[in-house]
């Protein structure tokens, strides 16, 4: 049985096993029902989402079901029937050693150690994240899908550093739309191979799937690629390393990563974009993370240690060093 409730806020998300319904206003322009849905239901509720919605039969028209190229006019009524949350299918909880550094009932704060892969996919399909997070909470928001639960954003198997967890679908989706409106506050720490010569900049260089291979991403100056900026600041210069401070202004995949390879000072220990020279593991780590916290209605932020492989390659680095200025 569904709640019927009225979306008069363009940035409400209706509940899962709710019906919302939506009048289209005298003044609207014509569009597709999947990109109009888009817009009134807030960035937390993804396009791929709605269309899966649509394709499951629960989203109508005026009363018939629609496709999602269907045309929605001004006047039109619309009623979408949110799916209630579906157990992660095929998902067998396992308990393994977290390092939690807050919970309430509505998220959590992990620290992700490198080499721990965050969901299923390809070549791992147990002794992910989200199977000890399972075993852990127990209940997590099902709007990443059954085999991402509770994920809002994700860190590289190499990366370690913080993550925020989602325990239901209102609280996933208003974490989701700070990421999409850039409001959350990021910061990284990486040990890159060379001397950054200046203190501080800006990399804008758009990222696409690489042209010849598609398992990594490059920077695509051919009009392809999406756009991609990250700050950086130099923390310390050694002999012939570099540590910096990373702020990612968008969030692409590997965009860390391939930006610092691109600006000719790879990541230490990346095994992709870089060598592993001088470190063990991917010398890169997400160490703060602040957002607007859904329910407890204020801003917080979180920092995660340095992981031992992290500091102990500063620390060797450090002895070694001849100083830079």
């Amino acid at each position: 049985m569904t709640i019927p409730i009225e979306v008069r806020d363009p940035a409400a998300v209706p509940r899962s096993g709710a019906t919302a319904t939506i009048h289209v206003p005298d003044d609207a322009v014509p569009g597709r029902v999947d990109r109009y849905l888009t817009h009134r239901l807030a960035a937390g509720c993804s396009r791929a989402q709605l269309t899966r919605w649509i394709r499951a039969g629960h989203v109508r028209r005026n009363g018939r079901l629609v496709a999602p190229d269907t045309v929605v006019r001004p006047g039109d009524t619309l009623t979408v029937a949110v799916p209630p949350p579906a157990p992660p299918a095929g998902l067998v909880p396992e308990p393994m050693r977290l390092d939690i550094l807050y919970e309430d009932d509505a998220l959590l704060m992990v620290n992700k150690p490198a080499g721990l892969v965050v969901h299923p996919g390809a070549g791992h399909a147990t002794g992910t994240l989200v199977h000890g997070l399972l075993a852990h909470a127990g209940r997590l928001s099902q709007v990443a899908g059954p085999f991402k639960p509770g994920i809002v954003h994700r860190l590289d198997k190499d990366t370690s550093g913080l993550m925020v967890v989602a325990k239901d679908d209102t609280v996933h989706r208003a974490l989701a739309k700070q990421f999409a409106d850039r409001t959350v506050k990021r910061t990284y720490v990486a040990l890159v191979d060379g001397l950054v010569p200046r203190d501080a900049g800006i990399i804008d260089a758009a990222l696409g799937r690489h042209p010849r291979d598609r398992q990594r991403i490059a920077v695509r100056q051919d009009g392809r690629g999406r756009e991609a900026i990250t700050a950086y600041r130099v923390l310390r210069r050694f002999a012939d390393m570099t540590l910096v401070e990373l702020t990612p202004q968008t969030g692409r995949t590997h965009q860390l990563r391939v930006h610092l390879a691109h600006l000719g000072y790879p990541i230490l220990g990346d095994p992709r974009y870089g060598r592993r020279r001088s470190c063990p593991r991917q010398a890169l780590h997400a160490e703060r993370l602040g957002f607007f916290h859904p329910t407890a209605q204020a801003f917080m932020e979180f920092t995660a240690p340095w992981p031992a492989a992290l500091a102990d390659a500063v620390e060797r680095a450090k002895a070694i060093a001849k100083p830079a200025r």
